[in-house]
């Protein structure tokens, strides 16, 4: 079971066990301590400084579910040689000049919420806590923007805004009780109701960035801008390798004042897919677009052989009764099925329970979700889960389309195993290479709102092409010692290769 934490603190994933100070490193890479003179310089720029072996084990992770199991082992990714706990936005920038200064990388982590592997330290060095960095700063009700720090848990800066500011931000990933502000802005985050309010990079108006050698920079500002490249958009994504993110300014919406529910049955997944080109085509942009194919429908359900769509709109009333006007219309030839489907699902769409419970029964399971053009949907569909189930130890492969948009969709494959216990590593690499290749080879994007980490990484010089070299140029050009979170993205790293399984 996952350890009680105060509030606004990560809440670990799964248990390391009795002594977590006694916890190992499973990813091999080189690993750069910090010495005792290096450590005071950072506890006189930083409240507190710690190499606590507990705090440290617990610094080595994130929810990636391949180091869940690595846990049950009482091991982690790769454990940090301190952790940094800044409370300003002032003490990151001179923990990351301090570094620099050293050569001693840095990765920045919050709520440590990804499941890619994102923020473990594969490294050592520090790693930069940024849970003290919490709060809406403040709130412009005319314009509905919002500034708020990095390190803002999604559940409290939600019931802050709604019951203080009589506003919402619209976004609810599944991992809201675990995830921060920072974290979602640096992975693209994408929340159930992205379909009326858009992913996390379209609510971004302005960023407060720390670069690698501490300078502080301020991006963005106004609703709309010609003033050369959208420099929010070169730090959104980059996942703590190009700079620290500090604080944000984001587009917030007046609360709904009406919603409306339906669900349907299709007799194939594409058909179902093909109902949502269809609405959002029209120009109707429900808030709840989800398609489960009859595997994940049925277990979740119990509704047979039928492919379900879940649809949700909430907002002025006269704009969700038109949306879903045009939503009957679309889906008039398909078979109603209850609109008490929604609500089962608004009931358990935070439940993150089932993973440690799978896994602490020697299951090796994960959800890989990519994007396709309506065109190209359905053979990624197809491909995807031939390419999986094909692996030896494949137990289950299942998909359902979650986020949906004008010119196409995010699918979001669930997959299960259960190899030899000495497999489980191969097995897990096994299953992402055959589905990833299959969804590259159909023309999909790599990601839609988990990220790269390092579990993505070796992928990233197919997925982007020859536009891979040009992150590389600008990964030198703004963290020219590669401090900044090494061994992500797929990128270089001055510190060496970094090796998963050992």
């Amino acid at each position: 079971m996952a350890t009680a934490v105060p509030e606004g603190a990560p809440v670990p994933p799964i248990t390391l066990g009795e002594d977590p100070g006694a916890t190992t490193d499973r990813i091999v890479a080189t690993t750069v301590e910090v010495d005792d003179a290096l450590l005071n310089r950072l506890r006189g720029v930083c409240t507190e400084v710690s190499t606590d072996a507990a705090e440290r084990a617990e610094a080595g992770r994130d929810w990636w579910p391949l180091a869940m199991t690595w846990a049950l082992a009482g091991q982690v990714g790769h454990r940090p040689a301190a952790v940094a706990r800044p409370r300003t936005d002032e003490e990151v920038a001179s923990v990351l000049a301090v570094c620099d200064d050293a050569t001693i990388p840095v990765t920045a982590a919050a709520g440590r919420s990804g499941v890619c592997g994102g923020s473990v330290p594969v490294h050592g060095g520090v790693l930069l806590d940024l849970c003290g960095l919490s709060g809406i700063r403040s709130v412009d009700p005319t314009s509905m923007v919002i500034d708020v720090a990095a390190g803002t848990f999604g559940d409290r800066l939600e019931d802050t805004l709604r019951a203080e500011h009589g506003v919402t931000l619209g976004h609810w990933p599944q991992s809201i009780a675990l995830s921060t502000v920072g974290g979602w802005l640096a992975c693209r985050s994408a929340g159930q109701l992205s379909n009326r309010y858009g992913k996390i990079e379209d609510m971004a108006v302005g960023l407060d960035v720390a670069l690698a050698d501490g300078r502080v920079i301020h991006t963005g500002g106004a609703p709309r801008a010609a003033v050369g490249p959208d420099l929010n958009q070169v730090f959104i994504g980059s996942e703590g390798t190009l700079g620290v993110i500090l604080g944000a300014r984001l587009r917030a919406h007046a609360l709904p004042a009406a919603e409306q529910r339906a669900a349907y049955g299709f007799g194939s997944f594409a058909a179902a897919n093909d109902a949502c080109r269809r609405i959002l085509q029209r120009g109707a942009r429900p808030a709840v677009l989800r398609v489960y194919d009859a595997v994940e429908a049925d277990r979740s359900y119990q509704t047979g052989d039928r492919h379900v769509l879940l649809v949700l709109d909430e907002g002025d009333p006269a704009l969700v009764a038109a949306t879903m006007t045009v939503v009957a219309d679309v889906c008039a030839d398909a078979e109603a099925l209850d609109e008490g489907l929604v609500e089962r699902w608004m009931a358990h769409r935070n439940d993150v329970a089932a993973l440690e419970a799978l896994i602490s029964k020697d299951f090796v399971v994960d959800t890989m979700e990519v994007t396709g053009r309506w065109a190209d949907l359905d053979a990624i569909y197809t491909t995807t889960l031939e390419a999986i189930g094909a692996v030896g130890s494949t137990l289950a492969v299942s998909a359902h389309q979650s986020h949906a948009y004008s010119d196409g969709a995010c699918l979001y494959f669930t997959f299960a195993g259960r190899p030899a216990p000495d497999g489980k590593d191969d097995f897990y690499r096994a299953a992402w290479d055959a589905g990833t290749r299959a969804v590259l080879a159909g023309g999909g994007a790599l990601s839609h709102h988990h990220g790269v980490g390092l579990n993505r990484g070796r992928f990233m010089a197919t997925a982007l092409g020859d536009a891979f070299g040009t992150l590389i140029d600008l990964k030198a050009a703004l963290d020219p010692k590669g401090i900044l979170n090494p061994g992500k993205l797929g990128l270089p790293s001055p510190f060496g290769e970094v090796s998963w399984p050992a």
